[in-house]
Order: structure tokens, then C-alpha cells, then sequence
């Protein structure tokens, strides 16, 4: 009898008995994972699928206080709708989020309530969010960072100017935000003369070196001999579209005389000889053009801070809110304007 057992004595059957409960372990462990993801799968498509159109206020409140998803998944979901432009789905979901809710991340999602508003243009409501906020936490820069946005959106410079006292007692750095306030107020204010109005400019640009654009778009239209005058020359290249469209009869020949950039700027344009070449391309393909093919330049503008493109000009960037972050680029286009005219004197 005890020779019919050896087997189950002997150490390497023991070790394979071992390897295969393991093994077998292994497997159902394996195939029970793929069925849960599977099912889990499934259950997130059908309920992904109620979103396809945009569920009524009821709906939404059952399903929220249901406790099917969890707040914060439901919090993520309304967040990926406001990535994808769909801001009336993430605007229901903050509400009854904010109505059935736990008051636990109630600040949170009134956070994130107030900047979808303000993304949907909601200003009014993303005011009052933001201010709702502040009332019972005053200390939340993030919040009168977005409500100083609200307020500059809507024009309404003097309270924005406000709203740095309270960041600046949070040590945040203002100075670039004030500058910029006091340029769009001097901009928009329709009682002061034209004259008063440039002097403004000059004097705020002297004094904090900032917003060339903005501030040089306003003096080359209204008064270009003096913004030739205070043109800071190491800020040519941000001006490039101004100065490119600037009148013949308007250019500085002994400021441009002076300066690499105007030379060369005004060579490729065709107005003066002053350059051979350029070390910028597009500059250097117009300049060996001469004028015998039908080509100017083209602007665009890249944000520093996050590298969005806009083929306007802007001081402000429309996506990360950065201010002064603008860097022009250059591109060769169809001059359409000059074919435009050579059809028009046809006629003639």
C-alpha cells in the first residue's frame, strides 16, 4: 500500500502540483478580468449613450442623485463636455451637481460653473458665480482672477482695477494686469480727445515698457509722427504688421536708416533699396523678388505661454489669458490687394 502512494512523497510532484494550482489560479484569474472589463464596458457605453442628446433637468437630477456614477465622475464628465465645446451639457451637470449634490466640493463646482459661463459668454451669471465665491472666500485668487476677466469683458475697466487690491494683499504679481486695464480704459474712453488720448499712451508705455502692440497699433492710425517719436527700435519685430502697412508718405527714413530690421522690413516691401539681403527668410526671398512676382508677407501670432496660433494680433491670449505673450510669424502669401488693382486700373 505504501508503494502504491511513493508518488505522492516524492518533492518533485509536489512542485508540479504547486505550478499547477497556480497555473490554473492564473487563468480564471486572467479570464474573469477580460469578462469584468467586457462588462464594465458595456455598462459605461449604455450609459454614455443617454448623453447623446442632452438629458432633460429631471433626468439629469435622477441620474446624478441616483449614485450610479460617483460625484467626481460625474464632475469629470462635465468637464470633458467643456473641453469639447459643449458647455449647455456641462452647465447642467454643474447645476444639479450643485442641487443634489454633497456639499463637499460644492466651492469646486461652482468654480467650475462660473468659468463655463464665462467660456459660453455668460457673463452676467459667471460674475455672479464668482462673486457668490468670494463672499464666503475671499481668499481664492483663482476666482478674482476670473471674475477680473469677466469684468474686462465687459468693459467695465474701473471695477477690474478693483479687483487687484485684493490680489495684490495675496502677493500676487498685478503690475502687468494694471497696465494692461489702464491701456484698454484709455482705449475706450470716447470723451477724450485724440490728442490726450495719445499722450496717455506714450505715458504709460515709458513708464512699465509694456503692451508695444496695442499701444503702437493706436499711435501709427492717429498719429504717426509720434509714433515714430517714442518707437522703441528693439521692438520692431511685434510691430511688423503695423509698420509693413504703414503709408509710404508716413515712414521715418532717418529712424528707419538707423535700424537692420526697418531696413530690411522696407526693402522686401519695395519701398526703399536699403537692403541686398536679409537673414529672415521671407524678408530675403522679396528682397531677390524685387517686385516681379505678385507676393507680400503674411502674419500670424503664437502665445509663448501655450503656443496657440491666431492669425490676429492680440495682447490678451483668448486661451490662456496670458497678457504681452504674442510673437509674430511670418509667412509669404498672394498679394490678392495688388492684383486687385492692376484689374481695376484695367478699366480705367
Amino acid at each position: 500500500m505504501d508503494l502504491f502512494f511513493i508518488e505522492f512523497r516524492d518533492p518533485l510532484f509536489s512542485i508540479i502540483v504547486f505550478f499547477a494550482i497556480i497555473f490554473i489560479i492564473t487563468f480564471f484569474s486572467y479570464w474573469w478580468g477580460r469578462y469584468r472589463r467586457t462588462q464594465d464596458s458595456r455598462h459605461l457605453d449604455r450609459f454614455l449613450r443617454q448623453f447623446k442628446a442632452l438629458p432633460s433637468k429631471d433626468e439629469l437630477q435622477v441620474l446624478i442623485s441616483s449614485g450610479e456614477l460617483s460625484e467626481k465622475s460625474w464632475l469629470l464628465l462635465a468637464n470633458a463636455y467643456y473641453k469639447n465645446g459643449e458647455n449647455e451639457k456641462s452647465i447642467e451637470i454643474y447645476n444639479e451637481i450643485l442641487n443634489v449634490g454633497s456639499r463637499t466640493n460644492a466651492k469646486e463646482t461652482m468654480f467650475l460653473l462660473g468659468k463655463t459661463y464665462f467660456k459660453a459668454g455668460f457673463l452676467e451669471r459667471s460674475k455672479q458665480i464668482f462673486l457668490e465665491i468670494l463672499k464666503s472666500s475671499p481668499r481664492t485668487p483663482q476666482a478674482l482672477h476670473y471674475l477680473l476677466l469677466v469684468y474686462e469683458y465687459m468693459r467695465d475697466y474701473n471695477a477690474a482695477l478693483e479687483v487687484l487690491e485684493p490680489l495684490d494683499e495675496l502677493d500676487e504679481d498685478t503690475s502687468l494686469e494694471k497696465t494692461y486695464l489702464l491701456t484698454l480704459q484709455t482705449l475706450s474712453d470716447m470723451e477724450m480727445p485724440q490728442e490726450q488720448k495719445c499722450e496717455k499712451l506714450v505715458e504709460i508705455y515709458e513708464k512699465y515698457h509694456a503692451l508695444t502692440y496695442i499701444i503702437f497699433e493706436y499711435l501709427f492710425r492717429t498719429d504717426p509722427k509720434k509714433a515714430w517719436q517714442h518707437l522703441d527700435l528693439s521692438k520692431s519685430e511685434i510691430l511688423s504688421e503695423v509698420l509693413w502697412r504703414c503709408d509710404v508718405k508716413e515712414l521715418n527714413l532717418d529712424i528707419i536708416a538707423t535700424n537692420s530690421y526697418l531696413r530690411e522690413l522696407y526693402s522686401a516691401r519695395g519701398d526703399l533699396k536699403l537692403a541686398k539681403g536679409s537673414t529672415v527668410f521671407e524678408f530675403d526671398i522679396l528682397i531677390k523678388l524685387a517686385g516681379k512676382a505678385n507676393a507680400t508677407l503674411g502674419f500670424e501670432y503664437i502665445c509663448d505661454n501655450c503656443k496657440s496660433v491666431s492669425p490676429f494680433a492680440f495682447s490678451r491670449c483668448s486661451a490662456c489669458h496670458a497678457i504681452d505673450s504674442a510673437r509674430v510669424g511670418l509667412s509669404l502669401n498672394k498679394d490678392y490687394t495688388k492684383g486687385m488693382y492692376e484689374e481695376n486700373n484695367s478699366f480705367q
